[in-house]
């Protein structure tokens, strides 16, 4: 089956236009987790927060969408137990289970879940569908990460939005305007 025709059947994402085999899967898993590990170390610190800017949020949003669901889910598993168990590839070469921003690692893990079901879904074809997925993905991140925050600062939750949202939103807007571009525009050219 060419590439061309497989794009067109429903339920598919990215990776799924490559040949079967679990040694495929096996790598594109092991793949997310270290891209996601790598995006991490991308980290400018925010004046006030605990929790830098980094590629990590990008990278597992686009893990989950290339991937799907259950590979995007083992990619992120794989990447938060082994960064707990003390692999250097949080942000800012960090780890261990005692971090305050281990919230929003699993809050990815939860993430590329969901965002990966969307993808299978469609929710990765168009401009306006990316849109929406790179977004609730991200709304995932926060929900788990700024709780969690909050808990292992001591800070008002009041203070973790302030600290461990607001400062991130223009920099999620550009890099889902990233995969926005990316996504679909991979899809459009694989059809070809």
């Amino acid at each position: 089956m060419s590439i061309a025709a497989a794009t067109n059947r429903p339920g598919q994402v990215l990776a799924d236009l490559l040949p079967a085999s679990r040694v495929k899967d096996a790598a594109l898993v092991l793949g997310g987790a270290a891209l996601t590990g790598i995006a991490a170390q991308i980290a400018v610190p925010v004046p006030g927060s605990p929790v830098p800017v980094t590629g990590q949020t990008f990278a597992a949003l686009l893990v989950g969408t290339s991937l799907g669901a259950r590979r995007g889910f083992l990619s992120l598993a794989v990447y938060a137990l082994v960064g707990m168990a003390g692999m250097p590839w949080f942000a800012q070469a960090g780890s261990g289970a005692a971090a305050p921003s281990l919230g929003y690692v699993l809050g990815m893990l939860l993430a590329a879940t969901v965002v990966g079901a969307l993808a299978r879904r469609g929710g990765d074809r168009s401009v306006l569908r990316t849109a929406g997925t790179m977004v609730l993905g991200s709304a995932i991140i926060y929900a788990v990460g700024v709780p969690y925050l909050a808990a292992a600062t001591g800070m008002s939750l009041t203070q973790a939005v302030a600290a461990g949202l607001t400062p991130f939103l223009i920099g999620d807007a550009l890099k889902a305007a990233l995969a926005m571009g990316a996504l679909p525009t991979a899809w459009k050219f694989l059809d070809r």
